[in-house]
Formats: C-alpha cells, structure tokens, sequence
C-alpha cells in the first residue's frame, strides 16, 4: 500500500484555520513517519520600492515580515506538534507563489502538495486561483486541492478515468489513478468508485448523414465504454456496482456523480498542458473543478516533465 511520506502543504496566509493542514495531519495520522512542510511564500512590492533605503536595509526589511509570519505559522502548527506529529515551517520572499511552491517540491522531493481552495457561498462549488491553475498544470507531484469540510471514515472516492483513448500513456494514467484511488481508500477505509463519461452522438453527424442510425452509433459507443470499463474493474479487482458509464459531458457528469455519490474526494489525471494549448484543448480537471463540490487530487501521467523542472547539467 502506498502512502505519502513528504507532504507539502501551502497555507493561506490571509486565514488562520488552515484546511490543508488539517487534512495533511488527517492522513498523517494514518500511518507512520511522516513528514509535512508548511509553507508560505510572500511578497510585498512596497519593499522593493523604497528607494530611500539601502539594498542591506531592504533585505533587513524582507527578513523581518519572513521571520514575523514564521512565527504566526508556528503558533498555528504547535497543537498539532503537540500530538506528535512531524511538522516544519518554511517561509520565503518570493512574487510568484506557484513557483516557489513548486521549487520546493523539487528541492525536498515531496511526494503530495495540498492546498486549500475558496469557497463559492452562493452554490458550494471550488473556486481556483491563478496560482491553482498553475500548481495543476505544472507540479510534478500529486495535488490535492481541498475545502473546509472533514473526511468521514467509510466514505466514497470517486476515481475519474478515460477510457476513449487507446493509448499507453492513457492506459498508465488510469492505472495510476485507480491505484491512487485505493490507497487512499486503504489509508482512510473508504469505497473506490470508478467513472467514465463518453461522449454524445454528434448532432451534426445525424444532419449531415441522414442514413445514420444516431441509436446504433450510441449503442456501439456505450458498449465499448462497457467492455473497457469491465476489463479495468477486473484488472484491479472492484465491484461492478463500483463502477459507472455514463453518457455526457466529464466536465458535467463528474460533479454530478460526485454529488449524488456524497464523494469525499475526486481523483482525475491532468495532462499538463501550458500555453495556447491549454487555452483552446483543456483539460478535464480544469473544466471540472469549477462546479466540483470536494476535494480533488490531480495526477500526472508517468514521465510528465513540468516546464519548471530544474536544469540539471
């Protein structure tokens, strides 16, 4: 059984409940010798233009706010501390937070980053940040993005997989997640579900073609959506009541089965993709999370290279 054993946790420096923590010490307290970080990057412009102080007295200035918000962390972290758990605080000066973040997760080699999320008031659903956005995109580690509620012990994780694709990357990909999905599940003793959506039969196919059976196409489509799922259910031993296929949209059908299931916690893969083709493709996670009301984890596929990876000569 995997566990996590390095886990970094990005706190809200604008709050002194820390949800992330609260869910790195939930998993910490289920197995043993495990390490959390709290970190914080910070950054004030002001400080930076103060042209009437030196450079020493400017840096003298920036260490000052560091040390002043490593104390708040401390106060914040030493009940849990108290309770045994292995926790460190780490503050730095930096303008832009997902890149320090996730130049510490390469340096300290951390194994989950989880990072609370913001609330919407009027629907309950996630709310993402451009640092989010980023740290989904282009952390080399898991993200778990969580909200402010507990995880009840025999609850239900929702593992989202696509079985469109007949490639190896997405085979691995949704091995990794399913594998993902029952560690947490041993870990918390929790239920792994299995989804699919598939999508709709094209309205302007039945326009354009007026010989084509829209009901046979769909038929074809759902049943080889079946096949794929019975195969993967079988591979890693889940109950076929476990699992659902289901004809839609991901970006709709996820939030909607992760309602109606109660789900704790929804686990997706997220390609990574930066630039213009992540403006005009997308990604699953991304068309998601937005109307998600849980916690997410989002996965890599094997050997993704984030484009912040250090340069190693």
């Amino acid at each position: 059984m995997k566990k996590y054993n390095n886990i970094l946790v990005v706190v809200d420096q604008t709050q002194d409940h820390q949800p992330a923590l609260s869910r790195a010490v939930h998993l910490a307290s289920k197995s043993s010798g495990v390490k959390i970080t709290v970190f914080l990057a910070i950054y004030d412009f002001s400080y930076e233009m103060t042209s009437m102080l030196s450079a020493e007295e400017r840096q003298a200035m920036r260490r000052g706010v560091v040390v002043q918000r490593e104390e708040w962390l401390k106060d914040i972290i030493r009940p849990y501390q108290n309770e045994g758990n292995d926790i460190d605080v780490l503050v730095v000066w930096h303008n832009r937070p997902y890149e320090a973040i996730i130049a510490e997760v390469f340096s300290s080699h951390h194994d989950l980053l989880i990072k609370a999320t913001h609330e919407h008031d009027k629907i309950g659903s996630v709310i993402f940040t451009p640092t989010d956005w980023h740290l989904l995109r282009k952390c080399p580690c898991p993200v778990l993005m969580v909200k402010d509620h507990s995880w009840p012990d025999n609850g239900k994780i929702l593992a989202c997989v696509n079985l469109a694709a007949d490639s190896e990357t997405h085979d691995a990909l949704n091995d990794a997640i399913v594998n993902e999905a029952q560690s947490i599940a041993d870990i918390l003793g929790a239920e792994v579900n299995l989804l699919n959506a598939y999508p709709a039969t094209p309205v302007n196919v039945t326009i354009e073609l007026p010989e084509f059976d829209p009901a046979s196409y769909s038929d074809a489509v759902r049943g080889h959506h079946l096949i794929s799922m019975k195969a993967l259910r079988h591979k890693h031993s889940i109950a076929e009541e476990q699992t659902l296929v289901v004809e839609g949209l991901p970006e709709d059908v996820i939030p909607k089965v992760a309602e109606e299931l109660d789900a704790e916690l929804v686990i997706l893969g997220t390609t990574g993709r930066t630039g213009l083709s992540a403006v005009f493709i997308g990604n699953t996670a991304e068309h998601t999370i937005d109307s998600l009301n849980c916690d997410l984890l989002a996965l890599k596929p094997e050997g993704y290279v984030s484009p912040l990876a250090p340069n190693i000569d």
